[in-house]
């Protein structure tokens, strides 16, 4: 899909998480919990998240060059049923390609999801139903 094509809206939404697994050694463990006592952090999480927030600033000018290399979208993208009709009606087929989360809404079929998705690549999470999910399998990326 163009960046220039507005039928497919594109928005970031604070609050909205996803649950990260690491696993760390023991010993860094301990550091952990040790600065959580001292009251640098307010728990283990609040650590890695700043942790994770300062590595993403050191990095931001190479994931700027990606972001626009790749023409990914930042943010939430939703796709309605209406949306995906419209693509479909156009003679088009998107390329979904986020960075962030990617929604397809509960009432798409299957059918209306192949017919108007010709990829998915998502870093970060995707949403759609069990059945949406499987007829885009082969797709996703």
């Amino acid at each position: 899909m163009a960046s220039s094509d507005k039928s497919v809206e594109a928005r970031q939404r604070t609050g909205e998480t996803e649950k990260m697994t690491v696993n760390v050694g023991v010993v860094d463990l301990g550091h952990v919990d040790l600065l959580v006592q001292e009251g640098f952090y307010s728990n283990r999480s609040d650590l890695v998240r700043t942790a994770l927030r300062n590595q993403l600033a050191l990095h931001a000018d190479a994931l700027k060059q990606t972001l626009a290399r790749r023409t990914l979208i930042v943010g939430l993208q939703h796709f309605s049923r209406a949306d995906l009709e419209a693509v479909v009606a156009a003679g088009q087929r998107l390329q979904v390609q986020v960075v962030g989360l990617a929604r397809i809404a509960d009432d798409v079929t299957p059918e209306l999801a192949r017919a108007a998705i010709d990829s998915v690549t998502v870093l970060g999470a995707f949403q759609a139903s069990p059945a949406v999910r499987r007829a885009l399998a082969d797709r996703i990326g």
